[in-house]
């Protein structure tokens, strides 16, 4: 890999100077603007119109934008300087939309879902294992425009990995994409492991003896999974598209990298795909423990109820108010009834216990 020029190279290379500051309203959503040249950023703070300025002066380079949740203002200002769809410009605002691939005229507009496993102490006590955000990029001959929503999908260390890799970013601004796509489905394949790890717990606890887990626990896990599951599924095909020369924004040398993106989506949905079948059949083996414990609990109940009734059959016989009654006035028909009652309740105990109904 060739050394990085030092900042001071840059700037004897670039003596333009970005002249427009960066609006207020911009800057309050503008994360990060850069103007890149030969794999190289150029120094200085620019604003999104010197930027587009500059690169089209150059005839060379691009300009990479880094946009957090934007109202339609902010965006809509951006979109007229680099000619954005209005349509692609509204799905970026409202958000909410699933993974695609659109292709308006020069620009393509790509929708990927981020995803983050939430830590915590155990699948079974757990109120949300995965929060999910979303990136969408708006990819041109001379510039790409990232906007994001949600905390953790930030790209700052992506940019930084990228400026560390001049040879990358001589590709131009769809090697900016694959880097985005790329890292999206790697922090699938660790979400995937993390969950894999979760089920295993959960198939542990629903076998074991006694243990506490029910239904609302394989539930829960069941959502997380289909959230995960409208991440990766419907990206299949925007990256097949990259791959196989959907558009010429994309150079052949970088379509086979997104055949290696591909690759490990499909490795990621085979694993979602089991982890949902596994979860449907634990649901079925929780749902019948349940019903084989609520058996065994009737079971006990009318043992004992039947056990019961002997004595009370018995008392409430000798509790009748008659004055001739077999054994009334007997010296010992008290506890001769008590040792009868007793030793049908015990042959009762006997029987029921043999039959493992108590």
């Amino acid at each position: 890999m060739p050394a990085i020029p030092s900042l001071g190279n840059l700037r004897g290379r670039n003596n333009r100077r970005p002249q427009h500051p960066v609006p207020p309203e911009e800057q309050a959503h503008v994360v990060d603007c850069g103007v890149y040249v030969d794999g190289e950023r150029l120094p200085g703070t620019w604003s999104p119109v010197d930027a587009i300025t500059e690169v089209r002066r150059r005839r060379d380079g691009f300009v990479w934008i880094g946009l957090y949740e934007p109202g339609q203002e902010q965006l809509q200002g951006i979109a007229e300087v680099f000619g954005l769809h209005e349509l692609a410009v509204e799905d970026a605002v409202t958000a909410h939309q699933r993974p695609k691939l659109d292709r308006y005229e020069e620009t393509l507009f790509m929708v990927l879902k981020t995803v983050r496993y939430i830590e915590h102490e155990s699948p079974t006590t757990a109120n949300e294992i995965v929060e999910t955000g979303e990136i969408m990029a708006f990819l041109g001959r001379q510039f790409i425009v990232t906007v994001r929503h949600g905390k953790h999908s930030g790209l700052q260390q992506l940019r930084e990995e990228l400026e560390a890799a001049p040879d990358r970013l001589r590709i131009g601004p769809a090697a900016v994409l694959h880097g985005i796509a790329d890292r999206i489905v790697d922090s699938y394949l660790a979400v995937s492991e993390a969950f894999e790890n979760d089920i295993d717990v959960i198939e542990a606890s629903v076998f074991a003896p006694r243990s506490p887990i029910g239904a609302e626990q394989m539930y829960l896990m069941k959502r997380e999974i289909l959230e995960l599951r409208r991440a990766v599924m419907p990206l299949a095909v925007p990256l097949r598209r990259l791959a196989e020369g959907y558009t010429p924004l994309v150079p052949e040398q970088v379509r086979s990298y997104f055949r290696d993106v591909d690759d490990h989506l499909t490795t990621v949905s085979e694993r979602v795909a089991s982890f949902d079948e596994l979860l449907t059949t634990l649901v079925d083996a929780t749902l019948a423990k349940i019903s084989l414990q609520q058996n065994t609990d009737m079971r006990k109940i009318t043992a004992w109820a039947a056990i019961i009734a002997v004595p009370t059959m018995g008392v409430g016989v000798y509790g009748m108010n008659f004055d001739y009654m077999p054994e009334l006035h007997w010296r010992f028909g008290y506890p001769l009834v008590m040792c009868v009652i007793v030793a049908a309740c015990f042959v009762l105990y006997r029987i029921f216990r043999k039959n493992r109904w108590l």
